[in-house]
């Protein structure tokens, strides 16, 4: 009996230590957890925000790239 209960402690033991890591303990700057719980880092891939003027494109309305744009109303409006 105290064969088996030490054999259950040890197998308990090992399949605590065997546990992935958690995504709180996170991937450090520039990194995030993929689909499996793997650290993957982060692309260089950009967010558009809307209004602001990038250089050789223009501004970005969120549909389309417009190269003048004005006040109207609180808002603002492209040509």
């Amino acid at each position: 009996m105290r064969i088996i209960s030490t054999l259950t402690i040890a197998a308990t033991l090992a399949v605590g230590m065997a546990v992935p890591a958690q995504a709180r303990e996170g991937c450090g700057p520039g990194g995030h957890r993929g689909p499996y719980g793997h650290c993957r880092p982060n692309r260089g891939q950009q967010a558009w925000i809307v209004g602001h003027y990038y250089p050789s494109r223009g501004y970005w309305d969120g549909q389309r790239w417009y190269q003048h744009r004005y006040r109207y109303h609180n808002d603002w409006r492209y040509r």
